[in-house]
């Protein structure tokens, strides 16, 4: 049942996709600020109890629904509910159209356009980019957009719990940024238990999509580029996703710091070896071609999941 829960959402949101600013997701942002105003006294225990407050709310009664369809043998209800679940907490093509604009004006050569599209999704500062950085920040943003709204949610999907645990995900990973944005609250101990759950709950997830860039890419590029250089970017996980599609689609993704070659310094050295052939990030800057590239790349992760869990339907179902 959780193979076809997946497929029909899956479905479902390619006929009809759910916009990002649907009435559900503004009550839960609703609820997140709510928490933040009554929890919020500057110390990091009201953090922690605001956090499983939010999760409780909107787990537990996931949870109950599920396990009373489940419990009374309700099964066409049951996966009615999964269905939704997932539609809800999917995101494959929130964004899908900005994506697509970005790549149409890049390739028609009209970056002004691209700029614009580019701010409004990233709601970044786009004034003066030359084509390369644009499709780079592009490229960066669908890699961990796709993440975190699809193959994590597959990944807490397939637990115990199911659609409660697919809600948890995508709900941590909303209080993760929500209660440590915008710069003022970055500094504030309130986030910090968001942000370090949202790390722990996202470990697994993160290292199973990079796996997935890399076999479905080009496997020691990614790997090389995980390995030796994922440890550059301030954020971890987003290290690891953008070193690893990166390097599986042949493209240099992240900031000049952050893939700045590093200097070990060692007893030995008498030269600088910064400039080493080893000491680089593979690939190419990106272009219009990298847009096209991420999109291939992403779809045939996103078929070898589907491939993963009817295996392991199959095998359930056999057993």
């Amino acid at each position: 049942m959780t193979f076809l829960s997946i497929l029909c959402a899956l479905l479902i949101e390619q006929l009809k996709p759910l916009r990002a600013d649907n009435p559900i997701y503004a009550e839960i942002k609703s609820l997140a600020m709510r928490m933040e105003t009554w929890f919020n006294a500057g110390h990091a225990n009201h953090g922690r109890m605001g956090w499983f407050l939010m999760i409780g709310v909107l787990m537990v009664p996931t949870a109950g629904v599920y396990w009373l369809l489940r419990h009374y043998q309700l099964t066409p209800l049951a996966f009615v509910w999964n269905v939704l679940i997932v539609y809800l907490t999917l995101g494959f093509r929130h964004y899908s159209h900005y994506f697509t604009s970005i790549q149409l004006a890049l390739s028609a050569g009209d970056e002004a356009s691209a700029r614009t599209l580019l701010a409004e999704w990233t709601k970044l500062d786009t004034v003066g980019m030359e084509a390369s950085e644009i499709a780079r920040i592009a490229v960066e943003k669908a890699l961990i957009t796709t993440h975190r709204n699809v193959f994590g949610v597959f990944f807490w999907f397939l637990m115990p719990l199911g659609p409660a645990c697919a809600v948890m995900y995508r709900v941590a990973e909303y209080l993760a940024r929500a209660w440590n944005e915008p710069e003022h609250m970055r500094n504030e101990a309130f986030g910090q238990f968001a942000a370090r759950a949202f790390y722990l709950i996202d470990w697994i997830p993160v290292r199973l999509t990079a796996v997935a860039f890399a076999v479905v890419g080009n496997f020691e590029d990614a790997i090389y580029a995980w390995r030796n250089f994922a440890q550059r970017w301030q954020d971890e996980a987003i290290g690891i996703i953008l070193t690893a599609g990166g390097g599986a689609m042949g493209v240099r993704l992240g900031t000049p710091a952050e893939t700045a070659a590093r200097v070990l310094v060692t007893p030995d050295m008498a030269v600088d070896d910064s400039d080493s052939e080893s000491d680089i990030l593979p690939g190419e800057e990106p272009g219009a071609r990298a847009l096209q590239s991420t999109v291939g790349l992403v779809w045939r992760a996103l078929l070898l999941w589907m491939l993963l869990l009817l295996l392991m339907s199959g095998a359930v179902f056999l057993g």
